[in-house]
């Protein structure tokens, strides 16, 4: 479905693209130049999220081609959530995404009467009342001076890029790994790599490329940044190197994590990727030709259904009391989910030489049987 606000004219779009349980989930985002094609994209790899991590709901997306950083945003994405209410009332599950954060789309819920943005799911539950404050409670558990809800997504990456180093017996301090984009997803998956004793070398932002090959002191960066993930300059030490924000595709490191817009690594700049593997953190960060090219190079891709797939599986292991409140279940859970399939991916990769992405496919598209949605 396409949108367009009366006030803007800013257009938006959601693409739901399948039901199960007649419910499906998927962020909302908002960036300048998002279009349906962009938005069919996000709304198959939710789908397969959700196939993947054996979640009883489909994949859905929600996109609006409008800045964020404009004052007049949360107008325009209040508006969109209001036109696409039907689906927000019964079907349609959704969160934060690149350029709307979670505090933002649950502002435009309380705004509408409906709670938070998981209320399709909470208005099904056994005792809505009881989800909501279990759902509440999880997203504002605080983790060494952050929200559990913005961090798990990162952690989650953090880990696929902890089973990577697995695979091929990488002494962990002596890995190196270079993300774009510190924003929720990449700042989270910097902060848990460094805490895990990986060497971040190289991390960029929309101004452009923080570099040292010695290792970045990754906790005094983010403590930097500002509402837009963007690091104040003014306070970097001296000794880190500023590179042109697309020299962090050629970094030299053992990974890169692509971790901020869609579409990063192209035709265009695949030779220039250095790195041993590449772990999605964006969404549909590698386009399809490509993690053709990548894979030829003998560069395997783990694909973003299964690296970022964190904060959905998460979200629904809330949702469905299989986590509480308590960090340490979510992080246990997660982990291991996380480094199971990742070694399943990369097993398949260095003894077959089999691409992940298509291991990660066989995951998802495998007959199983899928659970009855209940929510207590």
């Amino acid at each position: 479905m396409t949108w367009t606000d009366p006030v803007t004219g800013a257009t938006g779009h959601l693409v739901v693209h399948s039901l199960v349980s007649g419910m499906a989930t998927g962020g909302t985002r908002m960036r300048a130049g998002c279009t349906m094609t962009e938005v069919e994209d996000l709304a198959f790899g939710m789908a397969a999220k959700t196939a993947t991590f054996d979640l009883p709901i489909g994949g859905a997306k929600g996109g609006i081609d409008f800045d964020p950083k404009d004052p007049r945003a949360l107008g325009v994405l209040q508006r969109f959530c209001e036109a696409m209410r039907p689906w927000i009332d019964g079907h349609w599950v959704t969160a934060e995404d690149l350029g709307v954060p979670q505090h933002l789309i649950d502002e435009v819920f309380a705004n509408l009467g409906l709670g938070q943005s998981y209320h399709a799911a909470i208005s099904k539950a056994a005792d809505p009342r009881a989800t909501l404050e279990r759902v509440r409670a999880g997203l504002d558990a605080e983790v060494g001076g952050g929200l559990l809800g913005d961090v798990i997504g990162g952690y989650g990456v953090a880990q696929a890029c902890l089973g990577a180093a697995a695979a091929w017996n990488w002494a962990i301090e002596e890995t190196t790994v270079a993300i774009q984009g510190i924003g929720t997803m990449g700042g989270g998956a910097a902060w848990y790599l460094h805490e895990a004793g990986m060497k971040v070398v190289a991390v960029a932002d929309a101004v452009g490329t923080l570099y040292d090959p010695a290792g970045l002191d990754v906790p005094a960066l983010l403590d930097l940044r500002d509402s837009y993930g963007e690091v104040d300059r003014a306070q970097v030490p001296a000794h880190v190197q500023r590179l042109p924000r697309g020299a962090v595709i050629g970094i030299e490191a053992d990974v890169l994590v692509p971790a901020a817009i869609s579409y990063a690594i192209t035709p265009d700049n695949t030779y220039d990727v250095a790195a041993k593997v590449v772990v999605e953190a964006a969404n549909a960060a590698t386009t399809p030709e490509a993690e053709a090219m990548l894979t030829a190079r003998d560069i395997p891709v783990i694909p973003d259904f299964v690296a970022n797939a964190g904060a959905a599986a998460w979200a629904w292991w809330l949702l469905l009391g299989q986590v509480g409140p308590d960090p340490a279940d979510s992080f246990r859970k997660l982990r291991t989910e996380m480094a199971a399939k990742v070694g399943l991916l990369l097993g398949r990769w260095i003894g077959d030489g089999v691409p992940p992405r298509h291991t990660g496919w066989e995951l998802m598209t495998a007959d199983r049987e899928v659970p009855p949605l209940v929510i207590p």
